[in-house]
């Protein structure tokens, strides 16, 4: 189906289609519509329609998934777009760049917890016996409970 608006047309989607062409069960469309993610009309029998740009919405939520982003922070992200608007390339830009800062913290996390790991989480739980120069006296007890050299 086409809908014509002000002499462009749209092409509009059925859940199915949606849910073939993405690659999303449609119970997860369902989902990311109820999390305010993607929207779509009813037909007079109840049955939602998708325009297609919701594709390119839909691709940008599986890669924010796929890399950790909470699909909470992509709500956030797309709310300041305009509704149902294709992502431009800036819109892109600018979404992809408050995201890499959150991965690069998280990347350099994982890899001190990885470098880490056969030694010491952090935690300071086993800073008396095998932690003395990365924690000497306990210093980081006074911090209260936590990983707090993996969190530094």
């Amino acid at each position: 189906m086409t809908v014509k608006k002000e002499g462009e047309s749209c092409r509009i989607l059925t859940v199915g289609e949606v849910s073939k062409r993405s690659g999303v069960a449609i119970s997860t469309l369902h989902y990311y519509e109820s999390m305010g993610l993607i929207t779509s009309t009813r037909t007079s029998g109840n049955q939602r329609r998708y325009p297609a740009v919701v594709l390119r919405y839909i691709a940008v939520i599986k890669v924010a998934q796929r890399t950790g982003i909470p699909l909470e922070d992509v709500r956030k992200a797309f709310a300041r777009l305009p509704n149902g608007s294709k992502l431009t390339h800036a819109q892109w830009w600018e979404l992809s760049s408050e995201w890499r800062q959150m991965l690069d913290e998280r990347i350099q996390k994982l890899t001190r917890l990885r470098d880490e790991l056969d030694t010491c989480i952090g935690c300071g739980c086993l800073s008396l016996e095998d932690c003395p120069l990365r924690n000497p006296g306990d210093v980081l007890a006074a911090k209260g409970p936590g990983a707090h050299i993996l969190e530094r």
